[in-house]
């Protein structure tokens, strides 16, 4: 078994930057042993969104608002390294979705992901948010 933890840098962050941590993510994954069990998660400052055309495999319908730049780099990462993303498979009401939700509640986040090689996603009972955890 192999469990990843990071920390994406924000999607305000220099691209550079931005680059440079996917591509040591992508060196970390490749180490992992594709017969293992890989769990990838932490906050990936990345807003997957609802629409999966073209991640169906990865993910379902089951996020927040649209994706992101993050968003976008991560479901990329997923796809390429045939992680799905748990969070968007199982439906859920919006509070147990939502990682993070302004002072005021007018704006919430799905940010934070926890993922899993696509061929043990049927392993995942369910994945929801905790509020005050």
């Amino acid at each position: 078994m192999n469990i990843i933890q990071c920390y994406a840098p924000t999607n305000d962050s220099n691209d550079d930057i931005k680059d440079q941590f996917y591509e040591r993510l992508q060196s970390v994954i490749e180490k992992c042993p594709r017969k293992d069990l890989t769990i990838l998660m932490g906050d990936l400052n990345a807003k997957v969104g609802i629409e999966n055309t073209g991640y169906e495999d990865i993910m379902g319908r089951h996020g927040l608002r649209e994706r992101n730049e993050n968003g976008e780099r991560f479901a990329n990462l997923c796809a390429f390294n045939k992680l799905a993303i748990g969070g968007k498979i199982f439906p859920h009401k919006r509070i147990h979705k939502a990682t993070w939700i302004s002072p005021d509640h007018t704006t919430e986040s799905q940010i934070d992901h926890i993922c899993i090689n696509k061929k043990f996603r049927r392993t995942i009972e369910g994945v929801r948010t905790r509020r005050g955890a």
